[in-house]
């Protein structure tokens, strides 16, 4: 049986850690409210120390950031070697508000910076890198958050034992909208069944409306 052990939502300027709100910085009118400065934000007041994290897109920071969160949990990494992790992500625009950033330098000088962000999966990469995982990793497009989906692939990874945990979920970036959901699946007992409405129930509370 398959449980998730930790959940980290981010979204409305809010932080949401196992469905608690842990930090939240209201938008802010003007420059000072980007999504930008948000991610900024996070990053100091949870006093994060990875110099890498300034070179990231705004989609791989978010994405970081939710997983270093979320396995600040008490994710005992020491149980499992490094392809024993697998991370499964989705959005509805891929790379597009990277795509967007990167096509605006095209007509003076184009950035190699940002051109290295112009795959989605790129997020996985410096999640990978940063918790030295090697097991099995994917990427999905889709039009909306589908639990069901990621519910069917996750378990189909742990019970063939192409993996042994898995972090899963949505991370979304678009100009200044953004949301994260990540979830910590594991085959130990937390009390909350791995389900695609559980993951619904996180993704979704009323509180988060």
């Amino acid at each position: 049986m398959e449980y998730i052990t930790a959940s980290c939502v981010i979204r409305n300027h809010r932080i949401y850690l196992d469905g608690g709100v842990v930090w939240e910085q209201p938008p802010l009118a003007g420059p000072s409210g980007s999504l930008a400065d948000f991610l900024l934000a996070c990053y100091q007041y949870f006093e994060f120390q990875y110099p890498k994290f300034y070179k990231m897109d705004q989609l791989s920071k978010l994405g970081w950031l939710a997983a270093e969160l979320l396995l600040s949990k008490g994710f005992a990494a020491t149980e499992y070697r490094p392809e024993d992790m697998a991370i499964v992500l989705c959005n509805a625009s891929s790379s597009l508000d990277t795509d967007y950033r990167y096509f605006a330098t095209v007509a003076d000088i184009p950035s190699p910076a940002l051109f290295v962000y112009t795959l989605p999966n790129i997020m996985i990469g410096e999640i990978c890198i940063r918790h030295k995982f090697k097991g099995e990793n994917a990427f999905f497009i889709m039009e909306s958050f589908d639990p069901a989906f990621i519910e069917t692939y996750v378990r189909d990874l742990i019970e063939t034992g192409n993996a042994r945990a898995c972090i899963c979920g949505w991370v979304e970036v678009l100009g200044d909208k953004f949301m994260a959901a990540l979830f910590l699946i594991e085959n130990k007992f937390s009390g909350l069944t791995f389900t695609a409405e559980n993951m619904n129930r996180l993704f979704n509370p009323k509180y988060l409306a």
